[in-house]
């Protein structure tokens, strides 16, 4: 059966926001509970926020703070009332804010622990202006992220914090800053992107014979197949990346609406599962969020996979009010300063600070959290097993949400908070044990 919205996906996008916007008062009027925007229709206005003033809950705030690294960075925060409560913090992936996080900051908060989400070095309020590509990249380095949240939770009068929680990019920031501060970050929780730990350096080389290098330019190899394709983390880093998100065809929020539906479970296309190795032909059995067409942006890859106009107005979990404020944002500052993170995952220079730390394992309480239908836990073949089998030694649970894609905490949000709360309760009891 066909939905109204099918057949005009491709209606231009000052017209569907008209249709949305007299879908929103259709529905609102004839079929309450239905509304697109309910949350802004159910709640008074919050005014201790910068975004999000008519969707996120009051007992929720906003501050700006100095993270004593070189950033002054924007903070969604709630439970603040009592001092004294443990520190939890959230850290977001892309394209996303602290505002990712509106669905678990009071019910933490309601669970004894004092709630801090930031908007990360390059994003959203924590960005003055638009990041440039030709700005300087070494703050958004691995360890420099690290000190970012280490500086910004001392800032606001921290020593340790019970657990950090990282969603997409926010999850190897979290984990390094685990592996790397472990007397500060007491526990972990990773989503949607594993951690295998460090790379491990090779033992004992001097006095073998060195092998030959076998090293495969996956880009090469992509565009190579007979259906070209190519990666999304050389695609991301690239200078024509955030022009082509920014300045989309289609706008900032249908391109953004785009890619919150294709990576939900809402796209009927995500049965991910394990890959059996880093090669082409693996990899090219993605779908085009991670392996694009060879000769297409983010911004037309998006455009082809544009939801109807009655699964927008059925999306219960990112409605038109909620995703205003993200478009809202990135419309302002752009995507640059989520895209440098790209950059220096694809750049061998920025590998070396981190040799440092080579056979180190995550030894705090740790969790992972993933959607049943999110690629993100395959993406990187291998990684999701090594992280169970030596990278987290105090692995407490390994679970894959139903009914979530990439997006479980705004997807799922009851299960992922109950997740959450059951962890900080055994990492708290593990550290008293």
């Amino acid at each position: 059966m066909r939905s109204f919205g099918d057949g005009i996906l491709q209606t231009p996008n000052t017209t569907r926001r008209r249709l949305l916007t007299a879908l929103a008062a259709l529905s609102a009027a004839s079929f309450p509970g239905f509304a697109i925007s309910s949350s802004a229709n159910t709640q008074p206005r919050n005014e201790s926020v910068e975004y999000g003033q008519d969707t996120l809950p009051r007992g929720i705030r906003s501050r700006r703070v100095d993270n004593n690294n070189g950033a002054i960075m924007h903070i969604l925060e709630a439970g603040f009332e009592a001092p004294g409560r443990p520190c939890v913090v959230l850290l977001h992936g892309f394209p996303e804010l602290a505002y990712t996080w509106r669905n678990q900051l009071q019910p933490l908060a309601a669970a004894g622990y004092h709630v801090i989400a930031p908007d990360l070095r390059g994003y959203g309020r924590s960005a003055r202006s638009p990041v440039r590509f030709d700005d300087d990249l070494l703050p958004y380095t691995w360890l420099n992220r690290v000190s970012d949240v280490l500086g910004l939770v001392r800032a606001l009068g921290f020593e340790r914090v019970a657990t950090v929680v990282g969603h997409d990019w926010g999850g190897p920031t979290a984990a390094w800053c685990a592996l790397v501060r472990p007397d500060v970050f007491q526990s972990v929780v990773l989503m949607s992107t594993p951690f295998d730990g460090p790379d491990t350096l090779p033992l004992d080389s001097a006095n073998k014979r060195r092998s030959p290098v076998v090293g495969t330019d996956m880009q090469k190899a992509l565009a190579a197949l007979p259906h070209p394709r190519q990666h999304y983390w050389w695609y991301s880093a690239s200078r024509s990346a955030n022009e082509n998100m920014w300045h989309a065809e289609q706008g900032v929020h249908e391109l953004l609406r785009a890619m919150y539906y294709y990576k939900s479970a809402d796209w009927p296309g995500n049965k991910p599962f394990a890959l059996k190795a880093w090669t082409a032909s693996e990899l090219a059995k993605m779908p085009t969020y991670y392996i694009m067409e060879r000769d297409q942006g983010i911004a037309e890859t998006m455009a082809a996979h544009m939801p109807s106009l009655g699964q927008i107005a059925a999306c219960r979990w990112l409605t038109e009010a909620e995703l205003q404020v993200y478009s809202t944002e990135y419309t302002r500052t752009g995507f640059q300063g989520g895209l440098n993170y790209y950059r220096i995952l694809t750049d061998s220079r920025f590998d070396a600070e981190l040799n440092s730390f080579s056979g180190r394992t995550i030894d705090v309480p740790a969790m992972f959290i993933g959607g049943a239908r999110d690629w993100g836990v395959y993406q990187s073949p291998g990684v999701f097993e090594g992280m169970q089998h030596g990278a987290c030694t105090r692995l407490l649970g390994v679970h894959l949400i139903e009914g979530a894609g990439h997006w479980m905490a705004e997807e799922q949000p009851q299960q992922v908070n109950r997740l959450l709360i059951d962890f900080l309760n055994r990492a708290a009891a593990a550290r008293t044990s």
